[in-house]
């Protein structure tokens, strides 16, 4: 048998199931603001959930999407637990592709209800979904009114990749100053090169590290109070 034999990298494709939460509160008006709330690696839907709940304004609909990658994680009492996640090593520009899809699924599908208004979508991402949903929002310059990413870093193909769009609507970009994963430098390089490409980006660091604080979930609601 010889190499003449052998194919590689061949595929099929497949359906799976993508897990997301929705919280619709009581009396919802119809067309309601939607806040899509993107957690970390290693988190869960729950747990991002938990966090938007925290900060969205009264009569907001929530949808908490979870990643399709999982994992099992280390507990500090030497448990283990499952962890969930975006991006992989391997064909991560699939990963992301997925992530889009997942996110313009959940909205035609809110929007088909006749729950949300999508003028009015706006993205929360923590860590890893940070960039992943800058990159989101630069391939659909359309559809967010406003992304919000807490400790994350950006997209590393910002100035290479020809599919990305001038993104004009409302930026939040919060970090801390003693993050175990992103230096002080390096987030200060995130914020010069968010600010130069985004014309109504604001951001703050915060003495933190790497976590969603009370101050900064106070930031965040008042961000999307405002309009």
């Amino acid at each position: 048998m010889t190499d003449q034999n052998l194919q590689t990298d061949l595929s099929v494709t497949t359906e799976i199931k993508l897990y997301y939460d929705l919280f619709v509160p009581e009396g919802a008006q119809e067309s309601a603001p939607l806040l899509i709330a993107v957690h970390g690696y290693g988190a869960h839907k729950r747990y991002m959930m938990r966090e938007a709940r925290s900060v969205a304004p009264e009569g907001w609909v929530i949808a908490s999407v979870q990643g399709p990658h999982q994992h099992f994680r280390k507990k500090a009492d030497g448990g283990y637990r499952i962890g969930f996640g975006w991006l992989t090593e391997h064909n991560a520009g699939e990963s992301v592709a997925l992530h889009h899809k997942f996110l313009l699924d959940v909205i035609d599908k809110l929007d088909s209800d006749d729950l949300i208004d999508r003028s009015r979508i706006y993205l929360f991402g923590f860590s890893q979904a940070c960039a992943l949903n800058f990159r989101f929002a630069f391939t659909h310059p359309n559809v967010a009114a406003g992304v919000i990413g807490v400790c994350g870093g950006i997209p590393g193909d910002l100035e290479t990749n020809e599919s990305y769009r001038q993104f004009n609507s409302r930026t939040l970009y919060l970090y801390g100053d003693d993050d175990e994963f992103y230096t002080h430098v390096k987030f200060e390089q995130f914020d010069q090169t968010l600010r130069e490409r985004l014309p109504d980006y604001r951001s703050k660091q915060y003495s933190a590290k790497h976590e969603i604080t009370d101050e900064m979930r106070a930031d965040i609601k008042e961000f999307l109070n405002e309009r």
